[in-house]
């Protein structure tokens, strides 16, 4: 069933870290937002997330009607879910908790209600099984941590996903500036992680293998293939990298020799004797920099990265930047 109806009011559930970026984000977007976690504290410290990335949400740019008061906490389920036009669920990843809550939201909701869950690691097909009555409105809505500030979203629907559910959530997203991509199939780990767990496996043996520090490979990602990265993709870059012949150069050019180094990537296995090499490492790296240092490092870094490509909207900008 087709429904046009625009999406204003956001259920979270579940307010960790994930969750309450995710609640950070829309209400800076200007939209309605009931959010409940039965944790002790939960309320506290979802507010507190909040009203700490507010200073980066506002230089990112506030939509029209954007307020922290538009957040509102309860502890009772069937409270935060009426009324709304999308959950965001982001429970434990336990796949037996997520069927009986799906099938709780199930006679909880209309049918026209997307609820989009932000599990990195369960498929849509066996979270979907809890939600007898109409799993067709259920799908995937994975974030790349953290939402309120990294555009990506991965959208993936289940089995029993209808079209028309995985367009109105691709569109949701889109309009409140989030980068959507389709996943056309279920694949554990979607595709984002994957990426980071194919680069990270040859990392660590690198490391493991006493070839290079962690500073060192962590310099050679950030200020080598990152730089690229934070503006276009690989398929992109691979295009470029063949010059004016473009990507049919670059295979051309550069099948052998890639495939050659593939042959040679390691397979480390994590024992905790080279997890332990592996700390070692990253400790003498971090030196006396504490873990709130270096994330505002990294989170004053990545808003100006967003600021650049908003300017440069050719660039695939991940995200319009309104201005206040």
């Amino acid at each position: 069933m087709s429904n046009s109806k625009p999406i204003r009011r956001i259920a979270i559930i579940g307010t960790g870290v994930i969750g309450a970026s995710w609640a950070s984000l829309f209400v800076a977007k200007g939209l309605q937002v009931v959010a409940t976690d039965p944790s002790p504290n939960a309320e506290a410290s979802l507010r507190k997330f909040v009203d700490t990335a507010w200073p980066a949400l506002k230089r990112l740019g506030l939509l029209a009607g954007a307020s922290q008061s538009n957040l509102k906490f309860t502890a009772d389920l069937a409270e935060a879910v009426a009324g709304v036009d999308l959950v965001q669920e982001n429970g434990p990843e336990r796949i037996d908790f997520k069927q009986k809550l799906y099938g709780q939201l199930d006679e909880l909701l209309p049918p026209e209600v997307i609820i989009a869950s932000s599990s990195s690691g369960l498929t849509m097909s066996e979270i979907q099984k809890g939600a007898a009555a109409h799993p067709e409105r259920c799908v995937i809505g994975h974030p790349f941590n953290p939402p309120h500030l990294i555009p990506l979203v991965e959208i993936v629907g289940g089995a029993k996903t209808s079209e028309e559910t995985i367009r109105r959530a691709s569109e949701f997203y889109k309009s409140i500036g989030q980068r959507p991509v389709r996943l056309n199939k279920e694949m554990p780990g979607h595709v984002a992680n994957r990426l980071q767990a194919a680069l990270a496996r040859e990392v660590y043996y690198l490391v493991a293998e006493g070839v290079v520090s962690a500073a060192d490979v962590d310099t050679a990602l950030s200020w080598g293939p990152g730089l690229r990265w934070g503006i276009m993709g690989n398929m992109m870059l691979n295009h470029l990298g063949g010059g004016q012949g473009g990507i049919e150069h670059f295979f051309q050019q550069f099948t052998g020799p890639m495939t050659a180094w593939w042959e040679t990537l390691g397979f480390p296995v994590l024992t905790p004797e080279v997890q332990q090499k592996l700390i070692d490492s990253v400790h003498t790296e971090v030196g006396s920099r504490s873990i709130e240092e270096l994330e505002a490092e990294r989170d004053n870094v990545l808003l100006g990265l967003l600021e650049v490509r908003a300017r440069h909207p050719g660039t695939v900008a991940p995200r319009e930047v309104a201005a206040e």
